[in-house]
């Protein structure tokens, strides 16, 4: 087929995506893979790759946004988003090869997100039910696994790809060197998502304990063992963990949270307590503090007020005002 005619689905199947596997992380591969396959490819997959422009595409973005899951319903905006940077990326190979002469997601608008999201357990009761909920889970075979991500803020993944090898019991400190990703169910093991690769954490007294309890209870038979498995497994699958996570809060008692909500309760108490912004962020594993401190801006009010204050007793000293 010449050049001028192939399609969008040619293009992406046989073309970009084989020629990007090696220079991605499996997770993201596996991202770019569901969105050409229940987002894009059913609705513009037939057109022309030259023919695309911004109307297309916006009228792609329209639909997603009404109907786009398979289901039928509305996708969020944050996913008809996350579907334009894959067709921005996309695009923008397919002008590198001279296959198309302009990227045509420079001329589409897709749809705006709201304010930065709040975390949640960001009040002052949030800390008690965060203890309430680990009382609660002190027997469940996985208690370990939910007191270190409370207490480190990992990401599920991170925790799940946890290797013996990986954790320095003596320092209180854990190496991410690999994440566990599920597609569709199917497990695989992909490359950390935090910037500079591998991330370090130190875990508190309490969760080195309880993680030393639980690997002399469970006796692994070589260091290059997960950290975090059931009999007759070979991994957790990241989404039964959530499910599981929701189930065990309910139970609790506990308003319905997600597990990823464990992380943003680790950010928006140690901004809280004081902790620096820039520490929380390498915590965290995030590319930027600028973006720690957007999306937990939130936590951290008293900063603005303390730093008003502080530049007034330099500039003034201690003015009380006129006599």
């Amino acid at each position: 087929m010449p050049k001028r005619k192939i399609t969008v689905e040619r293009f992406l199947w046989e073309t970009w995506l084989p020629a990007i596997k090696t220079s991605i992380r499996t997770s993201t591969y596996l991202s770019y893979e569901s969105h050409l396959r229940n987002h894009i490819c059913p609705y513009i997959g037939a057109r022309r790759l030259d023919r695309i422009d911004g109307s297309v595409l916006n009228e792609l973005y329209a639909t997603l946004l009404e109907r786009g899951r398979q289901d039928g319903t509305c996708l969020s905006a944050a996913t008809v988003r996350r579907v334009h940077v894959v067709l921005h990326r996309a695009f923008r190979d397919a002008m590198r090869w001279s296959l198309i002469a302009r990227n045509p997601t420079a001329a589409a608008d897709p749809p705006k997100l709201r304010a930065s999201r709040q975390a949640q357990f960001s009040d002052l009761e949030r800390p008690c039910e965060l203890k309430r909920f680990l009382d609660f889970v002190r027997n469940d075979k996985l208690y370990q696994l939910w007191l270190l991500l409370a207490t480190t803020g990992m990401r599920r993944g991170e925790a799940l790809g946890l290797r013996w090898c990986d954790v320095d019991l003596h320092r209180g400190e854990a190496v991410v060197r690999q994440t566990v990703v599920s597609h569709h169910y199917v497990i695989a093991m992909s490359e950390p998502k935090t910037c500079g690769g591998a991330g370090s954490w130190r875990s508190m007294p309490t969760t080195v304990a309880a993680l030393a309890i639980y690997k002399e209870g469970n006796s692994p038979e070589r260091d290059d063992e997960l950290v975090f498995l059931l009999p007759d497994e070979d991994s957790l699958n990241p989404i039964d963990i959530s499910k599981r996570f929701i189930r065990l809060t309910e139970k609790a008692g506990l308003r319905r949270i997600r597990l990823h909500d464990l992380r943003h309760t680790h950010a928006t108490l140690a901004l809280q307590a004081g902790i620096h912004p820039k520490i929380v962020s390498e915590r965290l594993g995030h590319s930027t503090i600028a973006f720690t401190l957007d999306v937990y801006s939130h936590a951290i009010p008293h900063l603005q007020k303390e730093a008003a204050t502080e530049i007034a007793t330099l500039v003034l000293g201690s003015f009380e005002g006129p006599t």
